[in-house]
C-alpha cells in the first residue's frame, strides 16, 4: 500500500511552498515520491513553482480543467489510477483549495485505489494572519480542511504578531462549531517559521496521521462556488503591479477575492512570480513562468476586476 499524504489549505495559505520543503526531506530520506497537484481552473500555475524539485526520485503530475467539479473529480481518479502502478512510496497531494476533503476521502475508498492506497496523513496549512471576514462557502471549505487534519502547519509565522496567531487558532476553533464538529485545536497547531524547520520538525509532520472527525456538510452550488479569471499576456509595468493588486482586493465591486497569482515575463530572460491574498502580496523573480495571471474569488465581476488590471485587456474565462 503507498501512503498519500493530503496537503490541505485554503487559496494563498503556502501549500506549494511547504510541500516543496517537505518534497525535499522525503527525497533526502531516500523515498521515490510523485505530487499530484489539483487545481479547478483550465491551468495549474503551481505546478509551475514545483519545477525545480523534478527528478529522478520526484515525479509531478497534475490535474487541471474541467467543465464541472464531477468532471475534475474523474480526472483526479484516473490520475491516481496511472500513478498507482508507477511503484511510489509516498505521493502527496495537493487539492485545490475548493473542495470538501470529503470529497478526496471517498475517491481513495473506491476500487482500485481502496487497494492501493492508505491514507498516511492529512497536513493542513494556514495562513498565522488568516481573514477573519470569510464568506459562509469559505468558512465552510476551511471547516472541511482542517476537520481531519493530523496536523495543522500555520505558515508566514514569521510576519504574524502572537495576537494574530491566538486569533487564528480562535477562528479555528469557531469553524469547528460553525459545522457541528467536536474537534477543537491546541496541540495540533503547529506554528513555527518554516525556514528553521528541522528533521525533527519533519519526522512529527510526517507522522502525523489524521482524524476521521465528523462534522455537518454543506453542499456548495456550482453556480455559487468559486470562480477564476485568466489574463494573458499582461504588459502592466512591473513598479505599478502592487498597486493595482491593491486596487482589486481593496474594491468591492470587483467581486470576494481570494488570490491573485501567476507570472510576467519583464525581459526576455527575466520573469516575476506573483503570490497575493489579502494578508499578504509577493512578487519576486523566478527563473521561468508563463504568461498568465490568475483571480481566484467568489461573485466575480469581469469588467470591474480588467479595468482595474488592465484597462481593456480582456480575461479567457
Amino acid at each position: 500500500m503507498v501512503k498519500i499524504d493530503l496537503i490541505t489549505g485554503f487559496l494563498g495559505s503556502g501549500k506549494t511552498t511547504f510541500i516543496k520543503k517537505y518534497a525535499k526531506y522525503l527525497i533526502d530520506q531516500g523515498l521515490n515520491i510523485g505530487i499530484l497537484e489539483n487545481d479547478f481552473g483550465a491551468v495549474n500555475v503551481d505546478m509551475m513553482l514545483l519545477q525545480d524539485i523534478a527528478g529522478e526520485k520526484c515525479t509531478l503530475e497534475m490535474v487541471a480543467g474541467g467543465c464541472d467539479k464531477d468532471c475534475h473529480r474523474r480526472r483526479f481518479r484516473t490520475k491516481l489510477i496511472a500513478m498507482g502502478m508507477c511503484g511510489y512510496d509516498r505521493v502527496l497531494i495537493e487539492p485545490s483549495g475548493i473542495f470538501d476533503m470529503d470529497e478526496f476521502f471517498d475517491a481513495l475508498h473506491e476500487s482500485p485505489l481502496d487497494r492501493w492506497y492508505e491514507i498516511g496523513n492529512v497536513i493542513t496549512v494556514v495562513d498565522a494572519m488568516l481573514e477573519e471576514n470569510l464568506s459562509e462557502d469559505a468558512e465552510f471549505i476551511l471547516a472541511s480542511e482542517v476537520a481531519n487534519a493530523g496536523i495543522i502547519l500555520l505558515s508566514k509565522v514569521q510576519k504574524a504578531a502572537e495576537t494574530d496567531i491566538e486569533r487564528t487558532k480562535a477562528h479555528l476553533n469557531k469553524a469547528m462549531e460553525s459545522v457541528h464538529c467536536d474537534r477543537r485545536f491546541e496541540k495540533e497547531i503547529f506554528a513555527k517559521d518554516w525556514n528553521k524547520l528541522s528533521d525533527a520538525d519533519f519526522k512529527k509532520i510526517q507522522s502525523a496521521g489524521y482524524v476521521g472527525a465528523d462534522y455537518e456538510k454543506k453542499d456548495i452550488a456550482e453556480e455559487d462556488a468559486f470562480q477564476s479569471l485568466y489574463f494573458m499576456n499582461l504588459t502592466v509595468p512591473v513598479e505599478k503591479l502592487e498597486e493595482k493588486v491593491k486596487q482589486i482586493f481593496n474594491d468591492k465591486e470587483c467581486g470576494n477575492i481570494f488570490r491573485i497569482k501567476g507570472f510576467m515575463q519583464t525581459k526576455p530572460d527575466q520573469w516575476i512570480e506573483l503570490n497575493a491574498t489579502h494578508q499578504n502580496i509577493t512578487i519576486q523573480s523566478i527563473k521561468k513562468g508563463q504568461e498568465i495571471f490568475i483571480v481566484i474569488g467568489e461573485k466575480l465581476n469581469k469588467e470591474k476586476i480588467t479595468t482595474n488590471l488592465m484597462g481593456t485587456q480582456t480575461p479567457l474565462c
